[in-house]
């Protein structure tokens, strides 16, 4: 049975009209004779969305009981015995209520297209498992239903749903997304255009890599070797020089002028161990190309020309940029250079755009020239050293006979030279080996033997043996001189780097060791260590696809002292790398060491925060106290006094003034032990579930009456909570709030749900307080604006903080539409309790 096809749609938040276009085709597919039904779909009491399922044929939900409720799920069953051709399944993500066939609603997806039944779905970005860290760094908000990216891959069509942030929120102010009562909420926490703008970009750079991925499989299935500018990819061709970030800046501009434009930075190293360039300035240039958007590539490959063009065409790159090259006019008799080749190279496909710089044209050695001998170099050397000398002895014996001896010898001479120019020690001996026995042979009389008449011609050839020996010897010795040269020049750049690390005091293990990787193209670098001899080996900190978690697995192992060592795997490094790869070790040691140390330094200088705190602590005793203390003394001494007869009236303004005098006293008392113990780390939270709506009204004694508003649904979910914080919570904010309301404006105290977390809001029409001091009047002893010094010591909010955060939750503070200022205290949900109701996963949905 051929297997279901499934289409998608794919929207950055609820509310962007998924649902509304699945009903849309649904009725263009019947309109055409196709056979679709509805097997499962929510309208959210949308009135177009409803409209849409009218004409629709719905298949029958199954009804599950839990918890003393009843639920409606998607009857996957009778679906099955329905066979249609197409049916429409809404909400991808959803978790199924306990006792469906499936745990989740993409399962139940899954039976339908094995059975051959086509499938429209629809689901929003963040729902996708792998984004929900990006999704929840953004909105707060850490998604519990989630359904794997590969199912949605799989799918065989997937259609974006889009529509702009300032669209979405005029569309869920009047009232097409949620009900009225929670559109002020939504527009204010999860519905801000930040939060949106962000959502409908990664739901946009989704489906483009999801495009991307069909075109390079079409490319693949059908050997499409010619690169399609479908998207404009830039490489950028890096040798580690300062003109590096001159080709990288111009290649980010070229990228902006195109829809998509993406900068792909390319450094080609040897595969002979160590980097020729400056690690530092590639490390400045890495995170350059990566602050403007692009990414950085290291490749191996010593033909530099044919390294990047692979690369390019293998990312199906439309443009290269290449810098200028830095060769004097001299240095062209070696080759035409990267730039020239790559150009030459690239085809009608590839467009390679050569920058000028100022390091153009100031000279530098053609790449790979002064490293070892190369292999082609090597052959060509062998084939001048061997067959060089017998064909020039046929031009010499066939077109000038008559040279004579000494320029014979001459011309042999040259030829060795040119043996060891190109392939070192070795082609140039056995040039001068067959060079001396061709003289012998054919040009010393007596000719065509080994015998030689003349002893002057004896000592010639002698001498001609020797200085091609000595000349072959020489430029070996130069080129191994160069090569130790360029070796050790390499060295003291890295070393250099290492130092100057060292002196900025660079903390970061794992960029090191990243840097270890790079430098030693290998494929994992760990830092082990030990207690002693005999314990067990630990990992410090690694990098790469699986690293050695002993040094008997790795392939080169370095140690740093007796309990430490850095372990390498992905090949055998050369001796001579050791030395290099020793000052890493050491540099990593260090490195752990000052991150230990800084850690000990922050708890340090918790400690004396914790020590300023409690200075201030008594310095509030000293001084805030002294007020009510003084108002309390004053009134009975007055009260005690036999020199005044107090009136009636008189002794019961005392008494209230003793009284609000000692529940002063024991406000400020109380947050001063409350800070106290936050910073003492001596709360502990006894967390277990309540309802909002018996904790809230508890909270507010304190308050005059007709004060506050309160909006708490008794539908919500219970928390976990202490319930004696969360009283104390709720208490400070709100009077907090009511000390700055107009008088006759009331605080509104609204509860809300969304997701795994509650949220009470806390709004207030004061004077408000501007951004950049919104965490501020969270920090202790701080009071916002004019307020007197008898208002208190500026501890309640922050105690506030303090007890929500031990309870795992948050208190954070915005601007209220219109004026004045919004706490939010977000509280986690008890998992599988609701009142009133089953346990069903909370989610955001369209």
């Amino acid at each position: 049975m051929a297997r279901g096809r499934l289409r998608i749609y794919l929207g950055a938040a609820p509310g962007v009209g998924k649902t509304y276009a699945m009903l849309s085709e649904a009725h263009r597919r019947i309109e055409r004779g196709t056979d679709c039904v509805v097997a499962f779909v929510e309208h959210h009491d949308r009135p177009r969305t409803e409209v849409m399922l009218h004409g629709l044929e719905e298949i029958p939900r199954r009804e599950l009981e839990y918890r003393g409720a009843v639920f409606t799920e998607m009857d996957v069953d009778a679906v099955l015995a329905r066979r249609p051709q197409v049916a429409l399944v809404d909400e991808l993500p959803h978790t199924n209520i306990p006792g469906s066939r499936n745990a989740k609603r993409w399962q139940d997806v899954e039976e339908l297209l094995a059975a051959g039944i086509d499938v429209v779905s629809t689901v929003n970005i963040q729902h996708l498992e792998s984004l929900g860290d990006v999704v929840e760094s953004i909105t707060g908000v850490r998604q519990q239903e989630t359904v794997p990216d590969e199912v949605v891959r799989r799918a065989d069509q997937i259609e974006l749903v889009d529509m702009s942030p300032q669209a979405l929120r005029r569309r869920m102010a009047h009232g097409n997304i949620y009900q009225p009562d929670k559109v002020d909420a939504a527009l204010s926490n999860y519905f801000r255009p930040g939060n949106l703008t962000a959502l409908r970009e990664l739901a946009l750079l989704w489906v483009a890599d999801r495009v991307d991925e069909y075109l390079n499989a079409y490319r693949s299935e059908h050997r499409v070797s010619k690169i399609w500018g479908s998207r404009e990819r830039i490489v950028v061709g890096l040798t580690g020089g300062p003109e590096g970030r001159t080709l990288i800046r111009r290649a980010a501009r070229l990228a902006e002028k195109g829809a998509g434009g993406e900068v792909l930075a390319v450094y080609v190293a040897r595969s002979d161990g160590l980097n020729s360039a400056s690690p530092k300035e590639l490390a400045v240039q890495r995170t350059l190309v990566e602050d403007l958007g692009g990414t950085y590539h290291h490749v191996v490959g010593d033909d530099v020309p044919a390294a990047l063009l692979d690369f390019a065409r293998g990312v199906n790159a439309t443009q290269i940029v290449l810098g200028v090259s830095r060769r004097s006019s001299w240095q062209y008799v070696f080759g035409p250079g990267v730039g020239a080749t790559v150009a030459r190279d690239s085809g009608p496909d590839l467009d390679v755009h050569l920058i000028t710089h100022d390091e153009a044209g100031k000279g530098r050695l053609p790449l790979g020239r002064s490293a070892r001998l190369g292999r082609s170099r090597l052959i060509w050397g062998w084939l001048t050293g061997v067959l060089g000398p017998v064909l020039l002895t046929w031009l010499l014996t066939t077109a000038a006979p008559e040279v004579g001896l000494a320029n014979d010898m001459l011309l042999y001479l040259a030829l060795t030279v040119a043996a060891a120019l190109l392939g070192g020690l070795l082609p140039a001996l056995t040039s001068a080996v067959v060079g001396s026995l061709l003289l012998n042979w054919f040009f010393t009389p007596p000719v065509h033997t080994l015998t030689i008449a003349d002893p002057k011609n004896i000592v010639a050839i002698a001498i001609f043996v020797g200085v091609a020996v000595s000349v072959a010897s020489v430029v070996d010795l130069a080129a191994r001189r160069t090569q130790q040269a360029t070796r050790l020049r390499a060295e003291s750049e890295i070393l250099s780097f290492l130092a100057g690390s060292v002196l900025r005091g660079e903390t970061s293990l794992e960029a090191l060791l990243e840097r270890v990787r790079e430098t030693f193209g290998m494929e994992s670098v760990a830092l082990l260590e030990r207690a002693d001899d005999l314990a067990p080996w630990t990992c410090a900190g690694s990098v790469g696809p699986r690293p050695c978690r002993t040094p008997e697995r790795a392939d080169v192992d370095v140690p740093v002292g007796d309990h430490m060592t850095l372990a390498l795997s992905g090949r055998v490094l050369p001796a001579s790398d050791r030395r290099v790869l020793a000052a890493f070790a050491a540099q990593a040691a260090v490195v752990l060491d000052r991150q230990r140390l800084q850690q000990e330094a922050d708890q340090a200088k918790e400690l004396a925060e914790g020590n300023r705190i409690r200075t201030a602590l008594l310095a509030a005793v000293s001084h805030d106290l002294r007020t009510p203390l003084a108002g309390i003394k004053a009134s009975v001494s007055s009260l005690r006094s036999d020199d005044v007869e107090w009136s009636e009236q008189d002794r019961a303004e005392l008494l209230e003034a003793i009284e609000a005098g000692a529940d002063r006293l024991d406000h400020l008392v109380g947050n001063l032990l409350d800070m106290s113990r936050l910073q003492t780390g001596t709360v502990t939270p006894i967390v277990r579930e309540a309802d909002l709506d018996e904790v809230v009204p508890m909270a507010l004694g304190g308050v005059p009456e007709d004060s506050v508003e309160l909006d708490i649904p008794e539908t919500l979910p219970m928390v976990n909570v202490d319930k004696g914080l969360l009283e104390r919570v709720v208490a400070n904010v709100v009077e907090n709030a009511v000390k700055y309301r107009p008088a006759d404006t009331p605080v509104l105290v609204k509860a809300s749900s969304m997701a795994d977390r509650v949220e009470v809001r806390v709004v207030d029409r004061g004077p408000g307080v501007p951004d950049d001091a919104k965490e501020r009047i969270f920090e202790p002893f701080q009071r916002y604006g004019d307020s007197p010094r008898g208002a208190g010591v500026g501890l309640g909010l922050a105690v506030a903080r303090g007890f929500a955060e031990a309870m795992g939750g948050t208190l954070t503070a915005e601007d209220t539409p219109g004026g004045g200022l919004t706490m939010v205290l977000t509280l986690p949900t008890a998992p599988g309790r609701r009142p009133g109701r089953p346990d069903r996963p909370a989610a955001v949905t369209s």
